[in-house]
């Protein structure tokens, strides 16, 4: 059986993996231009942003955001600090003072623009807040996490019964017609491999593009390079039910001629396997930029 040189997914959106054995493993510990790469934002986490009106300066209200996602990350709630990219859940922090006692107030905002919940802190005493210090703020962080990741599962139980038949609650349907391009056999065993690893992934193939949310298929070049290799791209397309192109994920590597003709073995089935966990992180955005509200009308 023809061993493959194609493996471990490297999207931009994760840490580099390990190798391991004794065969060729070209994406295993060198992501970059060799890695397989996601044209698209990577999925939501729940990023927390520097509070401008925490009444904390720059440098705390940073401090604060880190206290924050480490507080919400020993919760279980996948957290960041950071700036909030489109499409992303996040938590918003706020503060005000009452009685020389900062009262923290936090919202959670989804990837729609839309607030789904909100909570107050403990109060703080105000001198401290004001300095920036480092234990009282990483102990109001400590304090609001827990209510913050109940709220958290309330929204999203709240979220999955609100409509059954919506994206966000039901698994997608695709239609996937098939690959072009290869050589050898690469059409027939990367449509094959694919067919069998997109259900693996949550998705629920159709026959029939009306019934769909999304048309998947893959597009394969091969270029001379040096030696007995060809620089070989796939391109994997993941269109809405409109034909427009809401994703794509593109996996690039030499491979040895050998390794597609006549047949592609276990190449075909290792890249088809690592795309469709691109695809299936494609699709997850598609369906947050299908959540974002319509663009207001100017001012008149």
């Amino acid at each position: 059986m023809k061993k493959s040189p194609w493996l471990g997914l490297t999207l931009a959106l994760t840490t580099s993996l390990a190798g391991c054995g004794t065969l060729p493993q070209p994406f295993l510990g060198h992501p970059g231009g060799d890695a397989a790469r996601l044209e698209i934002p990577p999925p939501p986490v729940l990023v927390v942003p520097p509070p401008p009106t925490a009444l904390l300066g720059a440098e705390a209200a940073n401090d604060y955001a880190a206290d924050l996602a480490a507080a919400l990350v020993a919760q279980d709630i996948p957290s960041l600090a950071g700036p909030v990219q489109k499409y992303q859940w996040h938590l918003q922090a706020h503060a005000d003072v009452s009685n020389q006692m900062v009262v923290p107030a936090f919202a959670i905002i989804g990837p729609n623009g839309k607030t789904y919940g909100t909570q107050e802190g403990a109060p703080v005493a105000e001198a401290a807040w004001a300095q920036g210090d480092q234990a009282t703020l990483a102990a109001s962080a400590k304090q609001a996490a827990p209510g913050l990741a109940k709220l958290l599962a309330s929204i999203n139980a709240s979220v999955q019964q609100s409509n059954p038949q919506s994206l966000e609650n039901r698994p997608p349907r695709v239609v996937f017609n098939g690959v072009s391009g290869a050589l050898g056999d690469g059409d027939h065993a990367l449509a094959l491999n694919m067919r069998r690893d997109l259900p693996g992934q949550g998705l629920t193939l159709q026959d029939d593009a009306k019934t769909a949310d999304f048309v998947i298929n893959g597009q394969v070049s091969a270029t001379p390079s040096a030696g007995q290799t060809d620089t070989v791209e796939i391109d994997w397309f993941v269109r809405d039910e409109n034909g427009r192109v809401v994703g794509k994920v593109t996996q690039l590597h030499d491979l040895a001629v050998a390794d597609m003709v006549p047949y592609w073995g276990d190449v075909a089935a290792a890249a088809a396997a690592e795309a469709a966990q691109g695809i299936k992180q494609a699709i997850l955005n598609a369906t947050l930029a299908k959540q974002k509200p319509p663009a207001k009308p100017p001012a008149a």
